[in-house]
């Protein structure tokens, strides 16, 4: 178990992080801060995969999992107070869709990390990175938003603001506003993944050295 502590460390650090962060809005609601630091959770699943194998980094997604029901959990508890009403700082439909995605695209992530670990270097963690997010964002903003499920009128109706038809992108043709959202927060995703690129490979070495 010591030697998964960092990793263990390192997941619930960005887990916590991003629940708190998420909160934050950036560009016009577009995006939120936490958008930035969740992807890192592939980062730390694919760098445990590579030095200590697929089963301590499952071991590592699963302590992530838990530790991102018990911030759903408190959020939940949380009342935020808004436009004359009174709302969970999370909806119930975020929570189940955060949980659902977490879980799912980094299974997913170790799962095609694992296939692909003896090609080149880069190859396992990019691919599975790239895949695992677009299942990530998939699964959140489909669960969490979209018109098309139904989770009960109190939950609907706490996210029911997602269902607003606006420019796509703030610029494009309408459509509804958590698309743009899913769309945006797929791009960041995207991003960070090529650019860990780079401290994944310096932290395997380091960690590979040291072991």
């Amino acid at each position: 178990m010591n030697r998964l502590l960092p990793g263990v460390i390192a997941m619930a650090a960005v887990v916590v992080a991003s629940n708190i962060l998420v909160q934050f809005l950036i560009l016009d609601g577009l995006l939120t801060w936490g958008a930035f630091t969740y992807p890192l959770a592939f980062l730390v699943t694919d760098v445990m995969n590579r030095v200590y194998g697929a089963g301590p980094a499952r071991r590592v997604v699963l302590i992530g999992f838990v530790v991102g029901i018990i911030c759903s959990l408190i959020g939940s508890q949380i009342m935020i107070q808004g436009d004359g009403f009174e709302f969970p700082a999370v909806a119930l439909r975020v929570a189940i869709g955060s949980a659902t995605a977490f879980l799912v695209a980094q299974l997913i992530d170790v799962a095609i990390f694992q296939r692909l670990r003896d090609g080149a270097w880069w190859r396992a963690p990019l691919a599975s990175t790239l895949i695992g997010s677009t299942i990530d964002t998939a699964l959140f903003f489909t669960i969490a938003f979209s018109a098309s499920l139904s989770f009960g009128a109190a939950a609907d109706g706490e996210i029911s603001w997602a269902w607003d038809v606006v420019p796509f992108l703030l610029t494009g043709p309408e459509a509804p506003l958590w698309v743009t959202l899913a769309v945006a927060d797929w791009g960041v995703k995207i991003a960070i993944a090529l650019i860990a690129l780079i401290p994944f490979r310096l932290i395997v070495g380091r960690m590979q050295q040291t072991a």
